[in-house]
């Protein structure tokens, strides 16, 4: 106890274990390194003592008592505090020098349910520096508890961000067997299946008492063991409380002697995790450990706590009680009033130096928990410290050296300081201490030596999603693990352009992985479901990106447009030639026969039908699509109604020319007039028909070709369209049929020849055209479309103007009217 005008009496955890057992040798073994708490803890005090700007005229004082992690020595504990000093009578004190102002405590959630449980009639602040979690207890109940590290949920979700980042899905699940262990069970589970993660098994350590108890029920967990270490599970996630290290240390160490196989997994373990070993264990094997990755509570190196250290000594103060369990501990000595059963007959010298201690017994650098009671101190005294400057009525209470320990409260949770480290704290409203967690990557050596490698941060703070940070590239991964950072999935991940199937009777981290479907795709690695493109993009042949379609329409610049745009002006301008030709030779006897006006018409519908086929090509407008089918059918219709006009003509001449027939008087033009006239009126009248009910428009096709989007004419009414190509049909095969039957009436004035066979020419080309036209798509329809209209008004053209072409031009002594009658074509 400090003596002064004022006394902070603080209650401590100190971390010890004795084990009941039959083996001398292992009895009142303790942990040394959790030896460095209490010397966090008088470091604080001592640095607050010689602060004259911190608490001047006052000093502080702290009693550090075990409760040898049974909760109800805890109780026990805490009602020692509250008596007289060397009197166990609770609520009866009379020393008033050295008053219960604050205690700290305990490293376990347990410990301190049940301090805060004892002191809270009195209304005093305790400082918890172990992880508390709201199961443990209802907060609301304990409002006068200050927890030095964030809520134990926090440090779950820091695991399931870590196992996302690196997409850890199948996991083992290690805890003991109690009920710590099923409440970390309980917390777990439904989170890590929340967050798409699975656990492959869970591994429970049973509660011992006895050494040999221990090793047998060890024993018995080998089998699992070997079970477990072949899964795919490389990711061990452990509920590290000090109890379950223990019992994985030893199972570890046991292992070459029973035959079991190596561990070489990537442990991930909660912050009260630390190689914090008993005497008898510094030389056991850690390699297994060796890139594991540990939440620790976020610590900080306060100046001159390393120079604190290296004066300590069995003699440093008398009032030590730990210090000789410590020192025979970690340096394997004997001091000269020692009764440790199992220490050496070694004498201590007492100038042993704690840097000369293994990592794995005690380290120079203060660890996380030590930081927390380092920061507890801290914000006790300026707490205090805010109470004497204050101007309210606690001035009055301060100056008069009677501070009640209730009054704290207050100034409590609205203090923000620095420490000496550098660090800000400040306490929120429901008493958590506004910090984090460090991830830490576990490094070890042949020499039983070990590194501590900051590799990340977890800020409980931080916006969901971004609480934790890491650097990949300073992780170091066991040895076992040669290929990047380990795999711990139950299958292959499905890569983008598969999507995951589940497999029935299996957990759902288990799965097929089926390719998406034809015009769907997955992104991204294990995506549950395919995702469809836009309509105006397609899938690529991975099925794993959307790639935007070109737009297709027959334009007048790509080759195929280029071919059939000069054929049809070719074509116009041979049927011009023709027309002159006709024109110039006008009254020579083979132009007149057959009706000469007729074939002018049929001329020119040619030369029209020629030119309208330039309307399919290039981008569909509004216009165009009104005009080139209605203008193609109705050209068309002409130039089939004069072919049948000029067969009936040639028909009726012949029968009229027959004494006392009565059709004489049909012979002439009005009735070849009469006949074009009719078979186009009806024409029009379909087109019109159609024009007015649905006429065509401007469309877009995005489904018949693979990342194509088909700029077209939609034909409106399909039933129309077609009505009007039948309707050219209907005229082709009337004149093929009348023709047909004209074949052998005289040749010197007969065209009926010509016409048969290029009728038949025509039906050959459009009875194509019907299947060919609705079995292709976009572009090559259109060009279908053309194709067949020059090859039909081509086969016209030939047909039936190339002979008489050749006695014009080439022959033209043949055009009388003498050589015509006594030639047979």
């Amino acid at each position: 106890m400090m003596q002064g005008a004022k006394a902070l009496t603080i209650w401590y955890q100190k971390i010890s274990q004795k084990l009941q057992t039959s083996y001398p040798k292992v009895c009142s073994k303790s942990v040394p390194k959790n030896y460095q708490q209490n010397l966090a803890l008088a470091f604080a005090v001592k640095e607050i003592n010689e602060n004259p700007n911190l608490l001047p005229n006052t000093t502080l004082g702290f009693h550090i008592l075990n409760s040898y992690y049974v909760p109800r020595m805890a109780y026990k504990a805490t009602l020692s505090l509250l008596s007289t000093q060397w009197k166990f009578v609770p609520n009866f004190k009379c020393d008033t020098k050295n008053k219960l102002i604050t205690i700290i405590g305990g490293l376990t959630a347990d410990i301190s349910v049940n301090i805060a449980t004892a002191i809270s009639i009195y209304k005093m602040p305790q400082l918890t520096y172990g992880i508390f979690s709201l199961e443990h207890g209802n907060k609301r109940l304990l409002p006068y508890l200050y927890q030095m590290v964030p809520n134990e949920a926090s440090q779950y979700m820091g695991v399931v961000r870590l196992l996302q980042h690196f997409r850890w899905t199948w996991i083992g699940l290690l805890a003991m067997d109690d009920d710590n262990g099923d409440r970390f069970l309980e917390t777990m589970v439904p989170l890590l299946t929340e967050n798409g993660i699975c656990f492959a098994f869970t591994i429970r350590f049973p509660k011992i008492t006895y050494l040999q108890e221990a090793i047998d029920l060890l024993l018995e967990q080998g089998d699992a063991f070997t079970v477990h270490n072949r899964t795919k599970a490389n990711v061990y996630f452990v509920y590290a409380i000090p109890a379950f290290v223990f019992s994985l240390r030893m199972l570890i160490f046991l292992a070459p002697f029973v035959s079991l196989p190596p561990i070489h997994k990537v442990w991930i373990l909660t912050c009260q995790w630390d190689f914090a070993s008993f005497s008898f264990e510094k030389n056991w094997d850690i390699e297994s450990f060796h890139g594991a990755l540990s939440f620790t509570v976020h610590s900080n190196q306060p100046p001159g706590f390393q120079e604190f250290l290296q004066d300590i000594s069995p003699t440093w103060t008398k009032g030590d009680g730990f210090i000789q369990n410590f020192w025979e501990q970690a340096f394997t000595c004997s001091l000269k009033n020692s009764h440790v059963l199992g220490d050496s007959k070694k004498p201590c010298t007492g100038n042993e130096k704690l840097e000369s201690i293994p990592m794995i017994l005690f380290e120079m650098s203060m660890m996380g928990h030590s930081y927390n009671v380092y920061n507890a101190v801290q914000a006790v005294a300026h707490a205090l410290h805010s109470i004497h400057n204050s101007r309210s009525k606690y001035r009055r209470l301060a100056v008069g050296g009677n501070v009640q320990s209730w009054q704290i409260h207050h100034f409590l949770r609205s203090i923000v300081f620095n420490n000496s480290a550098g660090d800000t704290l400040s306490f929120q409203e429901n008493g958590e201490m506004k910090t984090g967690f460090d991830v830490i990557n576990w490094v070890t050596f042949n020499n039983g030596s070990f590194a501590r490698v900051r590799v990340g941060r977890l800020d409980p703070w931080a916006p969901v999603g971004k609480e934790l940070t890491l650097r990949d590239d300073h992780i170091v991964w066991h040895k076992t693990f040669t290929q990047g950072w380990p795999v711990s999935v139950c299958n292959e991940n499905c890569y983008p352009g598969f999507n995951r199937k589940k497999k029935e009777g299996q957990k759902f981290c288990c799965y097929d992985c089926d390719p998406c479907s034809e015009g769907m795709i997955s992104e991204q690695m294990d995506m549950d479901d395919c995702i469809s493109c836009p309509q105006d993009q397609y899938s690529n042949k991975h099925q794993n990106q959307c790639i935007r379609k070109d737009i297709s329409f027959l334009s007048f610049k790509e080759p195929l447009g280029i071919i059939l745009t000069w054929l049809a002006i070719a074509f116009s301008l041979i049927t011009s030639i023709v027309l002159g030709i006709f024109w110039k030779h006008r009254d020579t006897p083979i132009v007149k026969a057959n009706n000469r006006s007729l074939t002018y018409i049929l001329l020119l519908s040619l030369l029209l039908c020629f030119l309208c086929s330039l309307l399919f090509i290039g981008q569909p407008r509004r216009v165009t699509c009104l005009l080139r089918q209605t203008m193609f059918g109705v050209v068309f219709s002409v130039a089939l109604s004069s072919v049948l006009a000029k067969t009936i003509t040639v028909v009726l001449a012949f029968i009229a020319t027959k004494p006392g027939s009565r059709l004489r008087k049909w012979v002439g033009k009005r009735l070849a007039n009469s006949i074009v006239l009719l078979c186009v009126f009806i024409q029009v009248g379909l087109c019109s028909l159609w024009l007015s009910a649905s006429p065509p428009f401007q469309d877009t096709d995005i489904h018949s070709l693979t990342g194509k989007i088909i700029l077209e004419c939609n034909e409106g009414s399909v039933a129309m369209f077609y009505s009007v190509l039948g309707y050219m049909g209907f005229l082709a095969m009337v004149s093929f049929t009348v023709a047909f039957l004209a074949r052998k009436l005289p040749d010197s004035f007969n065209e009926a020849k010509f016409i048969t066979f290029s009728m038949l020419v025509f039906c050959s080309v459009w009875v194509s055209f019907v299947p060919t036209y609705m079995s292709t798509k976009g572009k090559y329809m259109v060009a279908v479309e053309i194709f067949s209209i020059l090859a039909s008004s081509a086969g016209l053209l030939g047909c039936i103007f190339s002979p008489k072409c050749y006695i014009i031009v080439l022959r033209p002594g043949l055009n009388n009217r003498e050589h015509m009658i006594r030639m047979k074509i």
